[in-house]
């Protein structure tokens, strides 16, 4: 039996079939505290997680756990240590979503760069009010973290004339160049960049990596994207960085908490673009991200450990090369 926490996961494409036919059942539940949740748990054979945490806790509870597969990228909520200690190779979906997470973090900066928000919202209130933006072309935009999404972005970027400069603590230097990207060191990307964009992992050693003085440091007039993890931005700052117009927009996707406190001051904040952390919910990257799950599944069912297992090593397995991991917290 699969139970998942992933809103999303096997709900479309050949996935749902797949399973059906492999003869598996699959339980949905998206809250710790379902009822479906706490049946489910002590008989699974695999935990599909979304963005629910899978704790040591969440591990005893499930004696009969046979892998621990992330419906995404970022494991960051899943106590990796914790599933190896148990004997529990843990999966992700590496580059399944890319696509999907940097066409919408360009989206986000053509609405930005256009006052495409503020556009809207006059006009539905009866206004007529034109605000000049800017074109994009010959901006540069500043990427935190140069994987498999900050990659994708910086070709589409470029394809639309932005000029690109990155940083990552293992930087790629071949996709650089192949991309016409240049690297920089950290406080280099943020004075430079008109558009800063993240595509980190979370956890403590990049909480509030973005904090005040961080975008003390920002181009005045610049914006902020997160398509990654809440915990980076500290969103007080944030605020106030756009209260006082040093930062003229941003775009965030990812929340400390989720769904967030409508009473944060973060709402008030002036030129913002809110998204419920949906940068990978495209048709395409759903199946590609299940398809892949199930691939695993399947791995672990035939007693095989799956090539995209993240604790391969620690189990006394073998699992394909990877570029990421927990010592790395810029994700691919």
């Amino acid at each position: 039996m699969i139970l998942t926490t992933s809103p999303t996961f096997a709900t479309i494409g050949a996935t749902p079939g797949r399973l059906r036919g492999a003869g598996y059942e699959l339980v949905r539940a998206t809250d710790p505290g379902q009822g479906a949740y706490l049946r489910a748990l002590p008989i699974a054979d695999y935990l599909v997680a979304g963005l629910l945490p899978v704790t040591a806790e969440t591990l005893a509870a499930g004696p009969n756990l046979r892998g621990v597969l992330k419906h995404g990228v970022g494991t960051d909520s899943i106590d990796i240590d914790a599933a190896t200690s148990a004997g529990i190779p843990v999966t992700s979906t590496p580059g399944a979503n890319s696509r999907a997470v940097a066409e919408m973090a360009l989206g986000a900066i053509f609405a930005l760069s256009r006052n495409v928000v503020a556009g809207h919202l006059s006009v539905i209130s009866g206004g007529w009010e034109r605000r000049r933006g800017r074109e994009i072309a010959g901006t540069t935009l500043g990427i935190l973290g140069f994987g498999r999404i900050g990659q994708r972005l910086a070709r589409i970027a470029g394809g639309v004339g932005m000029r690109v400069v990155a940083h990552d603590p293992f930087p790629d230097t071949a996709a650089a160049e192949d991309l016409g990207v240049t690297l920089a060191p950290f406080a280099d990307t943020l004075r430079q960049a008109d558009f800063l964009s993240l595509h980190l992992a979370g956890g403590s050693a990049t909480r509030h990596l973005i904090d005040a003085a961080a975008l003390a440091a920002m181009k005045p007039g610049s914006a902020l994207l997160n398509f990654a993890r809440g915990s980076l931005v500290d969103l007080d700052a944030l605020a106030a960085a756009l209260r006082s117009g040093h930062l003229v927009g941003a775009a965030i996707d990812a929340y400390p908490v989720e769904p967030p406190d409508p009473g944060n001051p973060i709402f008030a904040a002036p030129n913002l673009l809110f998204s419920p952390h949906s940068g990978a919910d495209t048709v395409q990257s759903i199946e590609r991200m299940s398809d892949m799950v199930f691939e695993d599944i399947q791995a672990i069912a035939g007693n095989g450990m799956p090539p995209r297992a993240l604790n391969a090593e620690a189990l006394g397995a073998r699992a394909e090369p990877r570029r990421s991991g927990n010592a790395n917290p810029f994700e691919r």
